[in-house]
C-alpha cells in the first residue's frame, strides 16, 4: 500500500493523563502504520517544535522501541544521560531494559523521526520521572495508574 502523507491526520493530543498534557506540547504524530492497516506494529512520523519532547521518560515490559532521525537535532535523555541524534541516527530500546527514555527538542529548529514500536499485548510501561504507570487494556487502549495503583482522575 502506498501512503500520501498529505492524507494522513496530524495528531497533536496525547492519551496521558491530563496533569502531563503540557509536557507534550508541540509534538505532531502522523500515524503511518495505521494509515497502511498495520496491525502488530506501529510507524509514527513524529515532529517536535524547538523546546517540545516525544513522550515523557519511560521504558516498556513487553514492547520494543526503535526511532530513526529524519531531520534536525534531537536530544535523546536516558539513565546514563544525555546524547545528541543528527540526521540518519537510530536508537532502539529493547523490551524489559529499565532504561527510560525520551526525545527532546532543545535545538532552534524543528526535528522529525520516525518511531516504529510493535504492539505486545499485556505491555506495562514505567515512568522512572514520574508518577505514572500505563498498562495496555484488553480493548487496545491503556489504563494510567499512579505508582501505588490508583487510577488516575478518581
Amino acid at each position: 500500500m502506498i501512503i500520501n502523507l498529505n492524507n494522513v491526520p496530524r495528531r497533536t493530543t496525547s492519551i496521558y493523563p491530563e496533569v502531563f498534557q503540557s509536557r507534550i506540547t508541540g509534538r505532531v504524530k502522523q500515524a503511518l502504520g495505521n494509515a497502511a492497516g498495520l496491525k502488530n506494529f506501529g510507524v509514527n512520523l513524529v515532529s517536535l517544535q524547538p523546546g517540545s519532547c516525544s513522550a515523557l521518560r519511560h521504558w516498556h515490559q513487553k514492547q520494543d522501541e526503535f526511532i530513526y532521525i529524519v531531520q534536525g537535532e534531537a536530544t535523546l535523555i536516558t539513565n546514563a544521560g544525555e546524547q545528541i541524534l543528527t540526521p540518519g541516527m537510530m536508537a532502539a530500546f529493547p523490551a524489559t531494559e529499565a532504561d527510560g527514555h525520551q526525545l527532546v527538542n532543545k535545538s532552534s529548529a524543528i526535528v522529525i523521526y520516525l518511531e516504529v514500536g510493535d504492539r505486545t499485548p499485556g505491555d506495562e510501561v514505567s515512568y522512572p520521572d514520574d508518577d505514572l504507570i500505563a498498562k495496555s487494556s484488553d480493548d487496545g487502549g491503556w489504563i494510567f495508574t499512579h505508582k501505588d495503583g490508583n487510577l488516575y482522575g478518581i
